[in-house]
Protein backbone atom coordinates (compact mmCIF):
# COMPACT_ATOMS: atom_id res chain seq x y z
CA UNK A 1 0.00 0.00 0.00
CA UNK A 2 1.00 3.60 -0.56
CA UNK A 3 0.64 6.09 2.27
CA UNK A 4 -2.67 7.49 1.03
CA UNK A 5 -4.36 4.10 0.88
CA UNK A 6 -2.87 3.18 4.24
CA UNK A 7 -4.34 6.25 5.96
CA UNK A 8 -7.77 5.89 4.34
CA UNK A 9 -7.96 2.19 5.19
CA UNK A 10 -7.18 2.87 8.85
CA UNK A 11 -9.67 5.75 9.13
CA UNK A 12 -12.36 3.44 7.72
CA UNK A 13 -11.64 1.00 10.56
CA UNK A 14 -9.69 -1.45 8.45
CA UNK A 15 -6.25 -2.98 8.85
CA UNK A 16 -3.71 -1.70 6.31
CA UNK A 17 -0.47 -3.44 5.44
CA UNK A 18 1.25 -1.30 8.06
CA UNK A 19 -0.07 0.94 10.83
CA UNK A 20 0.05 4.47 9.37
CA UNK A 21 2.12 7.18 10.98
CA UNK A 22 1.37 10.87 11.50
CA UNK A 23 3.16 13.55 13.47
CA UNK A 24 0.25 15.92 13.99
CA UNK A 25 -3.29 16.86 12.97
CA UNK A 26 -2.11 20.07 11.27
CA UNK A 27 0.60 21.36 8.95
CA UNK A 28 4.16 20.86 10.21
CA UNK A 29 7.27 21.99 8.40
CA UNK A 30 8.90 18.55 8.39
CA UNK A 31 12.03 19.84 6.66
CA UNK A 32 12.68 22.10 9.64
CA UNK A 33 11.77 19.40 12.13
CA UNK A 34 13.91 16.60 10.72
CA UNK A 35 17.64 16.60 9.91
CA UNK A 36 18.60 16.82 6.26
CA UNK A 37 19.66 13.17 6.05
CA UNK A 38 16.22 11.89 7.21
CA UNK A 39 13.91 10.54 4.48
CA UNK A 40 10.78 11.93 6.10
CA UNK A 41 8.57 11.08 3.08
CA UNK A 42 8.99 7.37 3.71
CA UNK A 43 8.18 7.69 7.42
CA UNK A 44 5.12 9.96 7.67
CA UNK A 45 1.99 9.01 5.71
CA UNK A 46 0.08 12.30 5.61
CA UNK A 47 0.69 16.00 4.97
CA UNK A 48 -1.56 18.96 5.68
CA UNK A 49 -2.12 21.79 3.23
CA UNK A 50 -2.12 25.45 4.22
CA UNK A 51 -4.56 28.10 3.05
CA UNK A 52 -2.65 30.48 0.79
CA UNK A 53 -2.01 33.88 2.30
CA UNK A 54 -2.40 37.21 0.54
CA UNK A 55 0.53 38.76 -1.36
CA UNK A 56 0.77 41.43 1.35
CA UNK A 57 0.98 38.80 4.11
CA UNK A 58 3.51 36.85 2.08
CA UNK A 59 5.81 39.87 1.93
CA UNK A 60 5.39 40.44 5.67
CA UNK A 61 6.15 36.78 6.44
CA UNK A 62 9.28 36.94 4.30
CA UNK A 63 10.48 40.00 6.20
CA UNK A 64 9.77 38.32 9.55
CA UNK A 65 11.57 35.03 8.78
CA UNK A 66 14.94 36.07 10.28
CA UNK A 67 13.25 36.71 13.62
CA UNK A 68 12.14 34.05 16.08
CA UNK A 69 8.56 33.90 17.30
CA UNK A 70 7.54 35.07 20.74
CA UNK A 71 7.06 31.90 22.81
CA UNK A 72 4.25 33.62 24.75
CA UNK A 73 2.30 34.32 21.57
CA UNK A 74 3.09 31.38 19.33
CA UNK A 75 4.67 30.97 15.93
CA UNK A 76 4.88 33.66 13.26
CA UNK A 77 2.01 31.89 11.50
CA UNK A 78 -0.13 32.07 14.63
CA UNK A 79 0.67 35.73 15.12
CA UNK A 80 -0.38 36.38 11.52
CA UNK A 81 -3.70 34.67 12.31
CA UNK A 82 -4.14 36.79 15.44
CA UNK A 83 -3.65 39.92 13.34
CA UNK A 84 -6.41 38.88 10.94
CA UNK A 85 -8.86 38.59 13.82
CA UNK A 86 -7.62 41.67 15.72
CA UNK A 87 -6.84 39.34 18.63
CA UNK A 88 -4.02 40.70 20.83
CA UNK A 89 -3.02 38.04 23.39
CA UNK A 90 -0.21 40.13 24.90
CA UNK A 91 -2.51 43.07 25.67
CA UNK A 92 -4.43 42.42 28.89
CA UNK A 93 -6.85 45.24 28.14
CA UNK A 94 -7.51 44.75 24.40
CA UNK A 95 -6.83 41.02 24.15
CA UNK A 96 -10.35 39.96 23.11
CA UNK A 97 -11.83 42.21 20.41
CA UNK A 98 -15.44 41.65 21.51
CA UNK A 99 -14.78 41.70 25.25
CA UNK A 100 -16.46 45.08 25.74
CA UNK A 101 -19.45 44.44 23.44
CA UNK A 102 -22.52 46.17 24.89
CA UNK A 103 -25.15 44.78 22.54
CA UNK A 104 -25.61 42.17 19.87
CA UNK A 105 -25.19 44.99 17.33
CA UNK A 106 -21.55 45.21 18.45
CA UNK A 107 -21.18 41.56 17.46
CA UNK A 108 -22.79 42.27 14.10
CA UNK A 109 -20.32 45.11 13.46
CA UNK A 110 -17.25 42.93 13.97
CA UNK A 111 -15.28 42.48 10.68
CA UNK A 112 -14.84 38.73 10.33
CA UNK A 113 -11.81 37.87 8.17
CA UNK A 114 -12.33 36.59 4.65
CA UNK A 115 -10.27 33.61 3.54
CA UNK A 116 -11.84 32.81 0.17
CA UNK A 117 -9.73 35.10 -2.00
CA UNK A 118 -9.46 34.30 -5.74
CA UNK A 119 -6.08 32.60 -5.29
CA UNK A 120 -7.33 30.20 -2.57
CA UNK A 121 -8.89 27.34 -4.64
CA UNK A 122 -6.00 27.00 -7.09
CA UNK A 123 -3.41 27.35 -4.34
CA UNK A 124 -4.99 24.58 -2.26
CA UNK A 125 -5.57 22.28 -5.24
CA UNK A 126 -1.92 22.58 -6.33
CA UNK A 127 -0.70 21.55 -2.88
CA UNK A 128 -3.06 18.55 -2.83
CA UNK A 129 -2.03 17.49 -6.34
CA UNK A 130 1.66 17.61 -5.45
CA UNK A 131 1.23 15.50 -2.30
CA UNK A 132 -1.00 12.97 -4.07
CA UNK A 133 1.62 12.62 -6.79
CA UNK A 134 4.03 11.47 -4.06
CA UNK A 135 1.54 8.86 -2.85
CA UNK A 136 0.76 10.75 0.35
CA UNK A 137 -2.59 11.27 2.04
CA UNK A 138 -3.60 14.91 2.38
CA UNK A 139 -5.38 16.63 5.23
CA UNK A 140 -6.64 20.17 5.56
CA UNK A 141 -7.40 22.47 8.48
CA UNK A 142 -9.76 25.42 8.44
CA UNK A 143 -8.21 28.83 9.12
CA UNK A 144 -9.52 29.86 12.52
CA UNK A 145 -8.74 31.54 15.82
CA UNK A 146 -7.59 28.54 17.87
CA UNK A 147 -10.61 26.41 16.94
CA UNK A 148 -13.59 26.52 14.60
CA UNK A 149 -16.33 27.37 17.09
CA UNK A 150 -15.78 27.23 20.86
CA UNK A 151 -12.21 28.47 20.94
CA UNK A 152 -12.76 31.18 18.36
CA UNK A 153 -15.85 32.42 20.18
CA UNK A 154 -14.22 32.65 23.58
CA UNK A 155 -11.08 34.28 22.18
CA UNK A 156 -13.27 36.94 20.62
CA UNK A 157 -15.48 37.50 23.67
CA UNK A 158 -13.14 36.43 26.49
CA UNK A 159 -13.58 33.02 28.14
CA UNK A 160 -15.67 34.13 31.11
CA UNK A 161 -17.85 36.38 28.96
CA UNK A 162 -18.58 33.64 26.45
CA UNK A 163 -19.35 31.02 29.09
CA UNK A 164 -21.83 33.46 30.61
CA UNK A 165 -23.27 34.14 27.16
CA UNK A 166 -24.02 30.44 26.77
CA UNK A 167 -26.01 30.51 30.00
CA UNK A 168 -27.45 34.02 30.25
CA UNK A 169 -27.38 35.52 26.74
CA UNK A 170 -27.92 32.57 24.40
CA UNK A 171 -28.96 34.89 21.55
CA UNK A 172 -25.47 36.44 21.65
CA UNK A 173 -23.83 33.02 21.64
CA UNK A 174 -26.04 31.75 18.81
CA UNK A 175 -25.30 34.80 16.68
CA UNK A 176 -21.54 34.59 17.14
CA UNK A 177 -21.47 30.84 16.54
CA UNK A 178 -23.66 31.19 13.44
CA UNK A 179 -21.17 33.64 11.94
CA UNK A 180 -18.26 31.33 12.77
CA UNK A 181 -20.13 28.37 11.28
CA UNK A 182 -20.79 30.24 8.02
CA UNK A 183 -17.08 31.00 7.74
CA UNK A 184 -16.13 27.40 8.56
CA UNK A 185 -18.57 25.98 6.01
CA UNK A 186 -17.12 28.10 3.20
CA UNK A 187 -13.57 27.10 4.09
CA UNK A 188 -14.49 23.43 4.45
CA UNK A 189 -16.03 23.56 0.98
CA UNK A 190 -12.79 25.04 -0.37
CA UNK A 191 -10.79 22.15 1.07
CA UNK A 192 -13.25 19.59 -0.29
CA UNK A 193 -13.10 21.15 -3.76
CA UNK A 194 -9.29 21.05 -3.58
CA UNK A 195 -9.49 17.27 -3.07
CA UNK A 196 -8.15 16.74 0.45
CA UNK A 197 -8.64 13.25 1.86
CA UNK A 198 -9.13 14.32 5.48
CA UNK A 199 -10.90 17.38 6.88
CA UNK A 200 -9.42 18.15 10.30
CA UNK A 201 -11.74 20.01 12.67
CA UNK A 202 -10.59 21.09 16.10
CA UNK A 203 -11.84 22.78 19.23
CA UNK A 204 -10.38 22.21 22.69
CA UNK A 205 -13.53 21.54 24.69
CA UNK A 206 -11.90 19.11 27.13
CA UNK A 207 -9.59 19.48 30.08
CA UNK A 208 -8.18 17.03 32.67
CA UNK A 209 -11.00 14.85 33.97
CA UNK A 210 -13.96 16.72 32.51
CA UNK A 211 -15.23 18.92 29.69
CA UNK A 212 -14.97 22.72 29.83
CA UNK A 213 -18.70 22.94 29.13
CA UNK A 214 -21.32 20.31 29.87
CA UNK A 215 -22.22 17.72 27.24
CA UNK A 216 -25.74 19.18 27.25
CA UNK A 217 -24.47 22.67 26.38
CA UNK A 218 -22.20 21.21 23.71
CA UNK A 219 -25.14 19.36 22.14
CA UNK A 220 -27.26 22.53 22.10
CA UNK A 221 -24.74 25.02 20.76
CA UNK A 222 -22.01 23.09 18.96
CA UNK A 223 -23.17 19.67 17.75
CA UNK A 224 -25.65 20.90 15.09
CA UNK A 225 -23.19 23.48 13.81
CA UNK A 226 -20.35 20.97 13.60
CA UNK A 227 -22.73 18.63 11.75
CA UNK A 228 -23.50 21.36 9.22
CA UNK A 229 -19.80 21.98 8.54
CA UNK A 230 -19.29 18.26 7.86
CA UNK A 231 -22.45 18.06 5.73
CA UNK A 232 -21.48 21.06 3.59
CA UNK A 233 -18.02 19.63 2.93
CA UNK A 234 -19.35 16.16 2.08
CA UNK A 235 -21.89 17.66 -0.29
CA UNK A 236 -18.83 18.63 -2.35
CA UNK A 237 -16.74 15.47 -1.74
CA UNK A 238 -18.83 12.56 -0.50
CA UNK A 239 -15.88 10.34 0.46
CA UNK A 240 -14.20 13.02 2.57
CA UNK A 241 -12.99 11.68 5.93
CA UNK A 242 -13.33 13.80 9.07
CA UNK A 243 -10.87 13.98 11.93
CA UNK A 244 -11.90 15.73 15.15
CA UNK A 245 -9.34 17.08 17.61
CA UNK A 246 -9.80 18.13 21.20
CA UNK A 247 -7.28 18.02 24.00
CA UNK A 248 -8.37 16.70 27.37
CA UNK A 249 -11.37 14.54 28.26
CA UNK A 250 -14.30 14.35 25.83
CA UNK A 251 -15.51 10.77 26.20
CA UNK A 252 -19.15 11.82 26.93
CA UNK A 253 -19.61 13.15 23.37
CA UNK A 254 -17.81 10.48 21.33
CA UNK A 255 -21.12 8.85 20.33
CA UNK A 256 -22.39 12.27 19.21
CA UNK A 257 -19.30 12.84 17.09
CA UNK A 258 -19.80 9.48 15.41
CA UNK A 259 -23.46 10.31 14.81
CA UNK A 260 -22.67 13.52 12.91
CA UNK A 261 -20.03 11.89 10.73
CA UNK A 262 -16.66 12.09 12.48
CA UNK A 263 -14.41 9.21 11.39
CA UNK A 264 -11.35 9.63 13.63
CA UNK A 265 -10.57 11.09 17.03
CA UNK A 266 -7.38 12.96 17.96
CA UNK A 267 -5.23 12.99 20.07
CA UNK A 268 -6.68 10.59 22.70
CA UNK A 269 -4.17 11.75 25.30
CA UNK A 270 -3.21 8.90 27.66
CA UNK A 271 -3.23 11.34 30.57
CA UNK A 272 -6.95 12.07 30.10
CA UNK A 273 -8.58 9.48 27.81
CA UNK A 274 -8.66 5.69 28.09
CA UNK A 275 -7.94 4.52 24.55
CA UNK A 276 -8.46 0.86 25.46
CA UNK A 277 -11.93 1.55 26.88
CA UNK A 278 -12.83 3.65 23.84
CA UNK A 279 -11.67 0.92 21.50
CA UNK A 280 -13.65 -1.78 23.36
CA UNK A 281 -16.81 0.32 23.44
CA UNK A 282 -16.83 1.76 19.91
CA UNK A 283 -14.76 -0.77 17.97
CA UNK A 284 -14.14 0.32 14.40
CA UNK A 285 -16.93 2.94 14.46
CA UNK A 286 -14.26 5.56 15.10
CA UNK A 287 -10.54 5.43 14.36
CA UNK A 288 -7.98 6.56 16.92
CA UNK A 289 -5.39 9.06 15.69
CA UNK A 290 -2.70 9.69 18.31
CA UNK A 291 -2.50 7.82 21.66
CA UNK A 292 1.31 7.97 21.98
CA UNK A 293 2.91 9.79 24.90
CA UNK A 294 1.86 11.74 27.95
CA UNK A 295 2.38 15.51 28.18
CA UNK A 296 6.03 15.16 29.18
CA UNK A 297 6.95 11.96 27.35
CA UNK A 298 8.58 13.37 24.24
CA UNK A 299 10.48 15.98 26.24
CA UNK A 300 11.82 13.82 29.06
CA UNK A 301 11.54 10.12 28.14
CA UNK A 302 14.39 8.23 26.53
CA UNK A 303 14.19 6.88 22.98
CA UNK A 304 13.86 3.41 24.49
CA UNK A 305 10.82 4.51 26.51
CA UNK A 306 9.24 6.04 23.41
CA UNK A 307 9.77 2.73 21.61
CA UNK A 308 8.08 0.88 24.47
CA UNK A 309 5.12 3.28 24.38
CA UNK A 310 4.53 2.46 20.71
CA UNK A 311 4.64 -1.26 21.51
CA UNK A 312 2.06 -0.84 24.26
CA UNK A 313 -0.32 1.01 21.96
CA UNK A 314 -0.06 -1.60 19.23
CA UNK A 315 -0.47 -4.47 21.68
CA UNK A 316 -3.47 -3.03 23.49
CA UNK A 317 -5.32 -1.33 20.62
CA UNK A 318 -4.61 -3.64 17.70
CA UNK A 319 -3.84 -2.54 14.16
CA UNK A 320 -7.34 -1.86 12.86
CA UNK A 321 -8.55 1.72 12.86
CA UNK A 322 -5.33 3.09 14.31
CA UNK A 323 -3.11 5.95 13.15
CA UNK A 324 -0.15 6.28 15.50
CA UNK A 325 0.75 9.87 16.28
CA UNK A 326 2.20 11.78 19.23
CA UNK A 327 -0.64 12.83 21.54
CA UNK A 328 1.02 16.21 22.10
CA UNK A 329 2.72 18.70 19.77
CA UNK A 330 6.28 17.64 18.93
CA UNK A 331 7.41 20.92 17.33
CA UNK A 332 8.32 22.41 20.71
CA UNK A 333 11.89 23.60 21.36
CA UNK A 334 12.43 21.25 24.33
CA UNK A 335 11.69 18.06 22.35
CA UNK A 336 14.85 16.35 21.06
CA UNK A 337 14.84 14.97 17.54
CA UNK A 338 16.13 11.66 18.94
CA UNK A 339 12.78 11.03 20.61
CA UNK A 340 10.81 11.91 17.49
CA UNK A 341 13.10 9.61 15.49
CA UNK A 342 12.56 6.84 18.04
CA UNK A 343 8.80 7.17 17.55
CA UNK A 344 9.08 7.02 13.75
CA UNK A 345 11.45 4.05 13.85
CA UNK A 346 9.26 2.17 16.29
CA UNK A 347 6.12 2.62 14.17
CA UNK A 348 7.89 1.31 11.10
CA UNK A 349 9.70 -1.53 12.81
CA UNK A 350 6.77 -2.79 14.91
CA UNK A 351 3.65 -1.51 13.15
Amino acid sequence: MKSRERILTAIAGGEPDHVPCALSFYHLDLKKLAPSDCDIDSLVDIRFVSFPISPEESRLSHMAKPYSGDTRLGTLSQMNTYTRWNYIPADNVRRNPLFFAKSIDDLRAFPFPEFNAPYTPTGLAKQVEDYHARGLAVGGNLPHLGGELFEAAWRLRGLENFLLDLLNQPDWAHYLLDRLTELACRNAESLAKAGVDVLALDDDIGMPGTMIISPALWRTFFKPRLASIISEARAVKSDLRVLYHSDGYIEPIIADLIEIGVDALNPVQPDHMDAIRIRKHYGKRIALWGTVGTQTAFSFNTPRQINQEVKVRLTTLGRKGLILCPAYDIDEPDIPWENVAAFLEAVHEIG
